[in-house]
This record gives C-alpha cells, sequence and structure tokens, in this order.
C-alpha cells in the first residue's frame, strides 16, 4: 500500500542529499547562533542583586507574557502573506508585512509623493506681503479672492486629514495602501501649515479666516456636505464587512477623492493659480501649485482604490449605487459652482462664473468617466487649458517665474 509518509521520507532524503557542505554548515551555523541568543535573552531577564525592586517587578511582570495572545492581537493572521490573499478592503491576511506588493501602484505613488517633499517655509513671500499691504495693489475681487479660498483650504484639508486618520485608514486593509495613505495624511498637514503661513505672512484675522467655514454660506455647505459622509465609518465601532457597510465606505471614497478633492478645489485653485500667471501674489500662488501637485496624485490615488474595490466586489457596484455615486458627483459639481458664483460675482483675472461652471462641468464629466459614469454634460469643453499644463508632474517652468521646479525633494528645489 502507498504511505505518504514513504514519499515526505524520500522527499527530505532528497533534501538532505541536495544541500551542499556550504549550505549545511551555514544551516547549522545558523542553529548555534539561536541557541545562543535565546540563552542570552534568558539570561538577561534573570534578576540581579543591581536590579532596583521597580526593575525586578518588571521584568517578573515579562515571565508571565504570552507570546501568542500578543500575535493573536496582530491584524490578520500569522502566516507568511501571498499576493493572493490581500485584498483592499475586509483581507484577513497578516496586514503588518508590507510585501509582497499586491497593487504596485500604490507603492509607486507612495515613493512619488515622498520625493515630491515640499515645506511652506521655502516660497519667499515678500512680494505677497508688499502687494497685499498696498491698498492699490488688489482689487477688492481679488482680494475677496484670496480671502474666500483662504479660509475654505485652511479647513478643507484638516477635514480630509481628519478622515483619512480616524477611518480610512483603519477600513483599507491593504499595508501598501495604508503605507501612501498616511503620506497622504502628512501632506493634507503640511497643506493646512501652509494656509497658516500665508494667512500669518499677510497679517490677515485668523480666526475670521479660520471659520469661514462656519460662517460664510458657500464655504459652510461644502464641508457640511463633505462631513455627512465621514460620520458613519468615523465611529470606532463601524466595521466593513456586509454589503451595507462595504457601501459606506466607498460612498465615503467617492465623497472625499472625487468630490472634495476632485472637485470642490478646483475652483480656487484655478483662481489663485489665473493670480499668480498674472504676477500677483506669487508666493501663494506658488504654494497652490505645489498642493495642486500632490491632491491630483491623491485623486489619482483614491480613484485607483475605488476602482479596484469595485473589481473584487462587483456586486456592490450595483445600479442604485451608480446613481448614488454620479448624484453626489453632480451634488458637488454644483456645490461649487455656487461657490464660484460667490467668490467671483463679476469677472476677474480674465475669467468669470461662467467660465469657470463649464470648467467645473468638464472636470466632473472627468470624475464620472474615471469611476465607469457616463457623462452628465456632454459637449463641455476646457476653458482653461492651462491648468492642464500645471498638472503635469513633470518638469515645467514655473508659470511665476520665479523658479524651475524639479519635482524632488523640498531641498533640491533650485532657484533661478
Amino acid at each position: 500500500m502507498l504511505s505518504w509518509d514513504e514519499f515526505d521520507k524520500e522527499d527530505d532524503e532528497l533534501a538532505v542529499k541536495s544541500s551542499t557542505p556550504a549550505q549545511a554548515k551555514a544551516a547549522a551555523t545558523l542553529d548555534r547562533l539561536d541557541s545562543a541568543g535565546g540563552a542570552a535573552a534568558l539570561e538577561a531577564r534573570a534578576a540581579t542583586a543591581a536590579d532596583s525592586d521597580a526593575v525586578k517587578r518588571a521584568k517578573a511582570a515579562l515571565d508571565d507574557l504570552d507570546i501568542a495572545e500578543g500575535l493573536a492581537e496582530l491584524e490578520g493572521s500569522a502566516a507568511r502573506v501571498a499576493v493572493d490573499e490581500k485584498r483592499m478592503i475586509n483581507c484577513r491576511a497578516d496586514l503588518n508585512q508590507l510585501v509582497p506588493f499586491k497593487y504596485d501602484w500604490a507603492w509607486q505613488k507612495y515613493l512619488d509623493g515622498c520625493a515630491n517633499h515640499w515645506m511652506p517655509q521655502e516660497v519667499n513671500m515678500t512680494a505677497d506681503i508688499a502687494l497685499w499691504k498696498d491698498q492699490d495693489g488688489l482689487t477688492e475681487d481679488e482680494r475677496r479672492i484670496v480671502m474666500r479660498n483662504l479660509g475654505f483650504f485652511s479647513t478643507a484639508d484638516s477635514l480630509v486629514a481628519n478622515n483619512l486618520a480616524l477611518a480610512v485608514y483603519r477600513l483599507i486593509t491593504n499595508p501598501e495602501c495604508r503605507q501612501y495613505i498616511l503620506r497622504q495624511a502628512f501632506e493634507e498637514a503640511i497643506h493646512t501649515h501652509a494656509y497658516q503661513y500665508c494667512i500669518e505672512s499677510l497679517g490677515m484675522d485668523e480666526g475670521e479666516i479660520f471659520n469661514m467655514y462656519h460662517e460664510i454660506p458657500s464655504v459652510a455647505k461644502k464641508a457640511a456636505w463633505g462631513l455627512k459622509y465621514t460620520r458613519a465609518i468615523s465611529d470606532p465601532e463601524f466595521n466593513t464587512g456586509t454589503p451595507e457597510t462595504d457601501k459606506e465606505l466607498l460612498r465615503n471614497l467617492i465623497a472625499y477623492y472625487c468630490v472634495l478633492e476632485g472637485i470642490f478645489f478646483y475652483c480656487g485653485f484655478t483662481q489663485i493659480l489665473s493670480m499668480g500667471r498674472r504676477n500677483k501674489m506669487t508666493g501663494v500662488a506658488e504654494q497652490f501649485q505645489y498642493i495642486l501637485r500632490d491632491e491630483s496624485m491623491h485623486l489619482n490615488f483614491g480613484i485607483d482604490v475605488i476602482n479596484q474595490i469595485k473589481i473584487e466586489n462587483p456586486h456592490l457596484w450595483d445600479a442604485a449605487m451608480k446613481e448614488e455615486a454620479t448624484q453626489m458627483i453632480l451634488q458637488g459639481t454644483q456645490l461649487e459652482i455656487e461657490y464660484a458664483r460667490d467668490t467671483m460675482p463679476r469677472g476677474v483675472l480674465g475669467m468669470n462664473a461662467a467660465m469657470m461652471e463649464d470648467y467645473l462641468k468638464f472636470i466632473a464629466n472627468r470624475r464620472l468617466t474615471q469611476i465607469g459614469l457616463k457623462e452628465e454634460y456632454p459637449g463641455t469643453t476646457n476653458p482653461f487649458p492651462w491648468m492642464s499644463e500645471i498638472m503635469d508632474l513633470k518638469k515645467e517652468k514655473n508659470f511665476f517665474e520665479t523658479r524651475v521646479i524639479e519635482y524632488q525633494t523640498g531641498g533640491a528645489l533650485s532657484w533661478d
């Protein structure tokens, strides 16, 4: 009768025969090191006369440490992870094992984000300060644009960071994606720092600016719309694993990546960067250009995550979810159109609210198609093609002609 034990025995014998003397010697050396290391660790645990009572209690407490119990508390199983076991949500593989990568694009975005590192203090604000203090330096329409946008962005990036740190990170069950989420959260902190740096440099009323999301209706509506999508998943008791909770997470990702970062930021970016192209508020505009570069990567990452969840969980992307996602993007577009009209009641900087509305509809079409939905504003074109040039993540000449930007680390930025 055939015995599997015999096969195992033969395999073991073959393995021994196939190992070279050098390999056998190396294995024996490792065994001796393991044995010596274990003995040395136990010796270190032994109480000595030199130990204080507190040190002795600490060592004694560690004698009762159950390693198996500690490992059980780690996320996922304790086995080595195979690529096929990794999933974007509801994964039970060990989340503390970064490799092997399943989503190489997530790791590449993390590396790109690190290479793009910058800090607000690198940007010279001298010309901006002089222009802001000059009563004739900017028109009232231009001042309104600067203040409204600093008011919205100064809290918007904090809302995004809170959503990432308090909810999304915990619920995305892939380590390379989590690695990028941590980088993104840090970048959101840098952006909030940048707005504070601008506000402080220009001598603005910090209370007025940072409270616009409470006090200015067009700003408050956008903040309130985003916050309603983070309430459920920010509950520490919230967990994915059912179609209903998985859809709740998907809604949040669409709200924050496709709408907050993908639509709500674009009116303000266009307005401030248009000022920079006219050699006005060039320091503020340069920081917004860096921020736009970061946000473009955040957006692309979020869309990749959303689409990967759809691929792995096709049952979530049903007709009702598609309709809901479409409505979310259309609602966000409408709120941004209203924000554009509030910040720009008259034509300014070579643009007006009607042109901005066309641009936002163009952006909305892109967001819809990026997650597999049909365009809702057919025939809409981009009235600001220069914005596409600014978002090019390769090397480009700064529109404000203060430096050539190499998208490297902040310390590598070279001044003309």
